[in-house]
């Protein structure tokens, strides 16, 4: 039995001296229902010191409803750039105040109400009844939902469905502060990568129920000097855009010693500071000559011997997808394979890129080690995505390009991770609509291979699936040089 009572005891102990949500911030500075409402629609998919500064700069300006709206949308934009999805946001807030006048103008206190508005999805709903008005509500984001199937508390396979289950078994006694208490939680401890189990305060209560711990840092600093090298390949689509939703904690939780990046869609000269100098990193750039296309790019902890950007073809190289990095027993090479594209109208670009990749690893091969990485945009087996058969004639399971991938693997290349998980239900892709990725309907099209005789290196592969921000998460390499 886990005991619920205990449990959040515990953690509300533990997470007083984390960071305080922003949402709590807002209700704890005033428990003005529109301000919360407001704050609560910033935050979604944000990370809240952005949210808080964004809130602040808006709350200038906006006191309620009737003040927004005297705002165009345009100047709602600026106030509140850069939170996620801005402009989305933004439009939301403009229609605002014209939704809330069948409720006299006030931000109603039922969740029903308050799935009227715009911008306003069950989450946003539930947080502002429980922090504005104080109500007994059960909001459920991502960490209450990930922390509550660790547990076995619930088996739910979406946030909704964990929101009904726990109306149905949590005492209400915790409907309040289970959403605080759990998102701090989850944010300084039980994280979605890595989580720190070495030091959770409830680790010999936790079943740990599907969960990959950290490796602490002593087993790290373990694993570097036995000569295992840790590799993530993840198609971000946008650095700039990742960049917002804390893709530099993410990269210092995964701790890698080369971390491959997809679809960065921008040239250096676009990149911020921080971006181009990560900390402990240095970094090397293959763009697109279409600005917003495209591009791949390596962050490496050792200075490489060379690099190379593209194969020395024109038309493939001015798309920006193959980044080399020769070390002295091994190439990492990074690639973002085209799409066959909708009516497969880049079929015969895409046959030509692959016709011309495989003789390039070929040649590195015939020189030492290589490990490929990255987006091949197909999925090569029935297995590797959800619905098989409807898609047999869409891009990325054609015959032709799966036949592909039969050729490189005949060719002695090995699809790493199949080489630890051959079930089912595997994924690194799923489309934004639909609620594709909370239901795990999705594709496995990015991977890690490397060549024949390179097989003996290779420790350990993996998805790691619980890393949001993109709409691919990454995979994971572990390789002894």
């Amino acid at each position: 039995m886990f005991d619920i009572d205990l449990i959040l005891e515990i953690l509300e102990k533990e997470v007083s001296g984390y960071a305080v949500p922003i949402v709590d911030l807002i209700a704890v500075q005033t428990r003005d229902p529109f301000k919360v409402l407001v704050t609560t629609i910033l935050s979604a998919r944000t990370k809240d010191e952005t949210t808080a500064g964004a809130a602040a700069r808006l709350f200038k300006k906006v006191k309620d409803g009737k003040s927004l709206a005297r705002l165009a949308e345009e100047e709602i934009v600026k106030l509140i750039y850069p939170v996620g999805f801005y402009k989305n946001k933004a439009r939301y807030l403009t229609k605002l105040p014209e939704a809330l006048e069948k409720f006299g103008g006030a931000v109603p206190d039922d969740i029903d109400s308050l799935l009227t508005l715009p911008g306003v999805g069950r989450k946003t709903a539930n947080l502002v009844v429980c922090i504005a008005f104080a109500k007994p509500a059960i909001c459920v984001d991502t960490h209450v939902h990930r922390i509550m199937n660790i547990w076995g508390y619930v088996h739910t396979k979406t946030p909704l469905q964990t929101e009904m289950a726990l109306r149905k078994k949590l005492p209400k006694k915790h409907w309040l502060r289970v959403n605080s208490i759990l998102v701090a939680f989850g944010q300084g401890t039980c994280r979605p990568v890595g989580p720190h189990c070495d030091q959770c305060v409830i680790r010999k209560f936790c079943p740990q129920l599907g969960v990959t711990p950290r490796k602490s840092p002593k087993s790290r600093a373990g694993a570097r000097a036995a000569g295992i090298k840790k590799f993530i390949s993840w198609n971000v689509n946008g650095i700039r855009a990742i960049e917002k939703k804390g893709f530099a904690d993410i990269v210092r939780e995964m701790d890698a010693d080369i971390i491959a990046l997809q679809e960065t869609k921008a040239q250096p000269e676009q990149l911020s500071e921080n971006l181009i100098n990560l900390d402990g990193y240095k970094s090397f750039w293959h763009s697109a000559r279409k600005k917003g296309y495209s591009g791949v790019a390596v962050y490496a902890r050792r200075e490489p011997l060379q690099v190379y950007c593209g194969i020395d073809h024109q038309d493939i190289d001015d798309e920006g997808r193959i980044l080399t990095l020769e070390f002295s027993d091994y190439f990492l090479v990074n690639a973002y394979f085209p799409n066959a594209g909708r009516g497969l109208k880049r079929m015969a670009y895409k046959l030509d890129f692959n016709r011309r990749f495989l003789e390039y690893v070929n040649n590195l091969a015939q020189k030492k080690s290589v490990v490929i990485c990255g987006d091949f945009n197909v999925a090569h087996k029935s297995i590797d995505l959800k619905n098989p058969g409807n898609n047999v004639k869409n891009p990325g399971f054609t015959p032709e390009e799966r036949a592909w991938m039969d050729e490189f693997v005949k060719a002695g290349y090995i699809d790493t991770f199949r080489k630890f998980h051959s079930g089912p239900d595997h994924y690194t892709w799923w489309s934004y609509r639909f609620n594709a990725r909370a239901k795990n309907i999705g594709w496995r099209i990015d991977y890690f291979c490397v060549d024949k005789k390179s097989d003996e290196r290779v420790i350990d592969a993996a998805i790691l699936k619980e890393i949001m921000g993109s709409d691919h998460c990454p995979v994971s390499l572990d390789f002894k040089s």
